[in-house]
């Protein structure tokens, strides 16, 4: 049995470290595709004229091409597919060497995805933002005596423990490290003068901080907090783990934590920074291209919804959550597959209100394959079956199933009207397929449909390229 104690506590630091080391040991997925697959442009055309050499010998009038013969997709799932734990059940599989949809079953309806859309908000933030790109929280100088303004930028990551604590985010940033520049800064520019006063600026994202359709049962069980663009370790009660119940006011929790480094007598207001005002300190988050490994690694709400707003501000859409969808779906285009029927509510995946086709999944991922674009930090954060983050869980890929183990690196995505599961399969038989299964409510769908996703996905890995339609 496998257990999630070493992922609640460790918060998915070691895993993400990990995955290149347990994924290369047995099964690297980095097989080149034809052009036509690989590339978002159409196949280049042979030359016409072969380059002849002085030592080519004659090429005999008559010769023999010998073509492979075509594989006998017998192998069916459809038995798999038709378990009643799986609800209302879309799917595709794909070759992800040769472009062919082996298995579809409404691969090109749009529905909700869960946490699957976490690759969708990562994807757009690897093209907009970039993999080097950081989440800065900076305090500056106030615009009356005595008084500081700490400005949020959106870092979830961001810790109110002492600096080189480890907490469910490895390698954040401490509230402790910001206090001490900007206490040696204010020395140097006002020696004898007491900071007295703190202004909290959240002001980088807009309200609400809530999404309207999100059940409110996801803060006090602790997977989502209210997104604010300042919060301290994403507004957890324990720093220490991935889920933890949220509280009501992030941006007070924040600010309460910095203003404990400069003793008593401080007043802690809200508002926003002066235009200009003078840099006092900065620290900076993990790169883009590390934050969207932990997120899905253990499927971080947190950070996803800090990606997907800060590519919307980055793209220039707008900061609230109505501005998501103006910023991914354009920014999707970049990997030359068109995100037709896709809709973005959130950038966690937790709207029922989301829409994704099973359809452009299985084309994504054969790019996140072969690393294509940039995309290479979602390849290394996606869960093994058996081995790390979401997948690695005792309920994932057990009994039969666990044939898969090692073989299969997908996202997982839940929510109460759904359980989805989309990625990739080293197949038995060593073809590469990429896949995306939907079971989907009845509002409320049954824990029991992961098993079922699971089994099926088994199924796949064990037919490979002989996969059947039927």
């Amino acid at each position: 049995m496998r257990s999630r104690t070493a992922l609640a506590a460790s918060g998915g630091a070691v895993l993400v470290g990990l995955i290149a080391a347990s994924w290369a040991a047995g099964y690297a997925l980095g097989e080149p595709v034809p052009a036509a697959i690989a590339s978002s442009t159409a196949p280049v055309a042979a030359a016409s004229t072969p380059a002849v050499t002085a030592s080519a010998k004659p090429t005999p009038t008559a010769t023999r091409t010998r073509t492979a013969a075509p594989v006998a997709r017998t192998c069916s799932v459809a038995a798999a597919a038709r378990d009643p734990r799986l609800h209302s059940f879309q799917g595709q599989v794909r070759n992800a060497r040769t472009g062919e949809v082996l298995f579809d079953r409404g691969g090109s309806k749009a529905s909700r995805a869960a946490s699957v859309m976490k690759v969708l908000t990562s994807a757009a933030a690897l093209e907009v933002l970039g993999p080097d790109h950081r989440l800065t929280t900076k305090v500056v100088q106030g615009s009356r005596a005595g008084e500081i303004v700490l400005v949020g930028g959106g870092d979830p990551t961001l810790s109110r423990t002492p600096a080189g604590t480890t907490t469910a985010y490895a390698g954040a940033p401490h509230l402790s490290t910001l206090a001490r520049q900007v206490k040696a800064a204010w020395k140097a520019k006002h020696p004898g003068q007491r900071i007295t006063r703190i202004v909290l600026d959240a002001s980088y994202f807009g309200g609400p901080t809530w999404q309207p359709t999100w059940d409110l049962k996801e803060r006090r069980l602790g997977s989502t907090p209210k997104i604010t663009a300042l919060m301290v370790d994403g507004d957890r009660a324990n720093p220490a783990l991935n889920t933890s119940p949220r509280g009501s006011d992030p941006i007070g929790r924040a600010g309460a934590a910095f203003a404990s480094y400069f003793g008593g007598g401080v007043t802690v207001v809200r508002g926003t920074a002066p235009s200009g005002a003078a840099v006092l300190g900065t620290v900076r988050s993990q790169p883009v291209g590390t934050l969207v490994q932990q997120e899905l690694i253990v499927s971080d709400n947190t950070i996803a919804e800090a990606l997907a707003r800060v590519t919307a501000i980055e793209a220039g859409a707008g900061n609230t959550f109505s501005a998501i969808d103006a910023a991914v779906v354009p920014a999707l285009q970049a990997y030359g597959i068109a995100p037709t029927g896709v809709r973005v509510v959130d950038g966690s995946g937790l709207s029922d209100d989301n829409r994704i086709p099973p359809s452009y999944l299985t084309k994504l991922f054969v790019k996140v394959l072969h690393r294509s674009g940039g995309l290479g930090p979602v390849f290394d954060g996606l869960p093994i079956a058996g081995r790390t983050g979401s997948l690695a869980y005792s309920d994932r890929f057990s009994g039969a199933a666990s044939r898969a183990d090692g073989k299969v690196r997908a996202k997982t995505g839940w929510i109460d009207s759904g359980y989805t599961l989309a990625g990739i399969i080293r197949a038995k038989d060593g073809t590469p397929l990429t896949f995306a299964f939907y079971a989907l409510g009845p509002p409320i769908v049954s824990s029991t449909a992961k098993q079922a996703l699971d089994s099926l996905t088994a199924d796949v890995w064990s037919c490979g390229k002989r996969l059947s339609n039927r």
